[in-house]
């Protein structure tokens, strides 16, 4: 696995500190918590970062606010801030081991250049719900894994595997030579409907571009294209 630079990062709110303390995959320098902030959840925090022997300091709100604004202006901290080192990446041959560990078919979210750290928390929280083995993104243009998308993903980012790659139409061909077979969401006449698809097998996922969806170079290199949309049988 590799870190993306070397800058300390700030992550705040209570569920994504949490997650990130529970992994444990990044460096882990500092806890702040405010002083007024003492219940179950917040205790929580504190357990788990004592037993990884972080360093705990509590402050007041005003000062925790100034601390959380030095990292983003519009961080809303709910009380804690955890000082952490940059997010750690892995690499889509861990995925594929994983899901054999697992005894599972590989399941693996591959985004071609999506944006929106909301959007893309959200696909994090959904893929770590339903049980995917990681996420692929590409590396030119693509956003990095910020604190911003970890809070939208609501800490999720912290337990995935996540690879950077540098050419995602490479990537795609080396997990079909690995039998994963590649499935573009699209609106598209052509594209079948998920409730009509099998899935039981190995399968990567391509989401598009908020706006402009799939690039054309990775719809082509899709096997199939599918959408949410239903469609009669």
């Amino acid at each position: 696995m590799a870190q993306s630079g070397k800058s300390p990062e700030a992550l705040v709110r209570r569920h994504p500190v949490l997650e990130a303390l529970r992994d444990g995959r990044r460096d882990l320098n500092h806890l702040w918590v405010e002083q007024a902030k003492d219940n179950r959840d917040v205790r929580q925090i504190v357990d788990e970062a004592r037993s990884r022997h972080v360093p705990v300091t509590t402050i007041a709100k005003p000062e925790l606010d100034r601390l959380a604004q030095q990292y983003r202006a519009d961080a809303k901290h709910q009380g804690v801030l955890l000082e952490t080192g940059p997010y750690v990446y892995s690499e889509p041959e861990a995925m594929l081991e994983l899901a054999r560990k697992r005894d599972e078919y590989p399941l693996l979210l591959i985004l071609d250049l999506l944006h929106g750290p909301q959007n893309i928390g959200t696909l994090l929280r959904t893929a770590e719900v339903v049980g995917a083995h990681g996420v692929i993104v590409q590396d030119r243009r693509a956003p990095e894994i910020t604190p911003a998308v970890v809070q939208y993903s609501v800490g999720a980012s912290e337990h995935l595997l996540i690879a950077k790659v540098t050419n995602l139409v490479q990537t795609i061909t080396y997990l079909q030579e690995q039998d994963v077979w590649i499935a573009g969401m699209d609106m598209d006449d052509t594209a079948e409907a998920l409730n009509q698809v099998d899935l039981n097998r190995s399968l990567g996922i391509v989401v598009g571009h908020e706006g402009e969806g799939l690039r054309r170079l990775v719809r082509d290199r899709c096997d199939f294209l599918a959408t949410t949309d239903a469609r009669p049988g």
